[in-house]
């Protein structure tokens, strides 16, 4: 079976919250982690929360990057969704890591998108829809 994309949720535990806070230095600290890992940044949009927090999106043509963050909690919570095996989720990971001093961090990750390979297999797959 083929997937049509790779997909890894991960979460910063431990960060330092002055690094969380600000838009631009969120921006600054994801888009670098883009490129680290090979991203190809198409656009980006980031919005700061009141008293504080930040959540952006980074579209890359591999696909997307987003971030969600808690500064009163030192905590961060990152996607990262690519469709092109190019994409390394790892050097990104690791590169947020150091960019957040995070003390922790929690990975899933997932293919997403299978595809089935063998003919028999796919008439199976569709059998309830027929």
């Amino acid at each position: 079976m083929r997937a049509l994309s790779q997909h890894s949720l991960l979460e910063f535990y431990g960060c330092d919250p002055s690094r969380l806070k600000r838009v631009g230095e969120v921006k600054k600290l994801l888009c670098d982690s883009v490129r680290t890992g090979g991203g190809t940044i198409v656009k980006s949009v980031f919005h700061a929360f009141s008293p504080y927090g930040v959540s952006g999106v980074v579209v890359i043509t591999e696909s997307h990057v987003t971030i969600h963050t808690w500064p009163e909690h030192a905590y961060a919570a990152v996607d990262i969704f690519s469709c092109s095996e190019k994409l390394n989720h790892e050097a990104i990971r690791n590169e947020l890591k150091r960019a957040l001093a995070a003390r922790r961090i929690s990975r899933r990750f997932f293919y997403r998108g299978h595809l089935l390979q063998n003919p028999a297999d796919i008439k199976k797959a569709l059998r309830p829809f027929l």
